[in-house]
């Protein structure tokens, strides 16, 4: 997988560039805090993976009702992975968010909608637009039988509604651990918000999101 600078710049120029290690200095004009409230009371928590989670970090960083999301990992055995590991596509994890959420606010099928309808393509099977390999696949973990049959509720809505040409491929897989990602990709999209890759790959998703979503916004972001 093509993750390092280098390969970076080249990827920008042909038209193919990756989730990036880039760990520029900018600095965050909003939250970018990457880690689980200390008071869970009343909240809920939701896993989904949906390819290089810069890009859904911040799109359910958005959503109002979330209070965090961290960017991470789940799906494979191995314990306490580094994003250099899960970038080899040789653990069996996929890049996922951990969603903490008020479900007074906002409910688990709400969002399954953001996740299904704009947070990426359901459709790509390991794949996200330039980023390829199972770390990419998309996953809708669940918790609990009723969240299962809320996500295949949610595939079944967005299939007969033929947003997309192809159908969903996402895996509906049982949770059982998710390992937070290194500081640095915490909040990525909020603090390196000109690099080539946000710009031309993850704006377009949370800039889709922020438009067929605009009653979900959080105000202020």
């Amino acid at each position: 997988m093509i993750r390092h600078l280098k390969f970076y710049l080249l990827g920008v120029l042909l038209g193919a560039v990756a989730c990036s290690q880039n760990r520029s200095d900018a600095q965050p004009t909003r939250s970018t805090v990457g880690q689980a409230p200390t008071n869970m009371q009343g909240l809920a928590v939701a896993t989904l993976a949906g390819g290089c989670f810069w890009c859904t970090e911040e799109v359910f960083e958005e959503v109002k009702g979330v209070r965090e999301v961290v960017s991470g990992y789940a799906g494979g055995p191995e314990k306490k992975p580094t994003y250099e590991q899960v970038g080899s596509g040789r653990t069996g994890h996929a890049e996922a968010v951990q969603v903490y959420y008020d479900p007074k606010q906002v409910s688990y099928a709400t969002l399954l909608d953001v996740f299904f309808r704009a947070a990426h393509d359901p459709t790509t099977l390991n794949r996200q637009g330039p980023d390829a390999g199972t770390q990419y696949r998309s996953v809708a973990f669940y918790r609990t039988p009723q969240e299962k049959e809320q996500i295949t509720a949610a595939i079944q809505r967005v299939n007969a509604a033929k947003q997309y040409s192809n159908p969903i491929v996402t895996q509906v897989t049982a949770f059982t651990e998710f390992w937070p990602a290194e500081d640095y990709h915490q909040g990525y999209y909020r603090l390196h918000p000109n690099e080539p890759y946000i710009q031309s790959v993850s704006t377009p998703k949370v800039e889709k999101f922020r438009k067929l979503f605009p009653k979900l916004l959080q105000s202020p972001l």
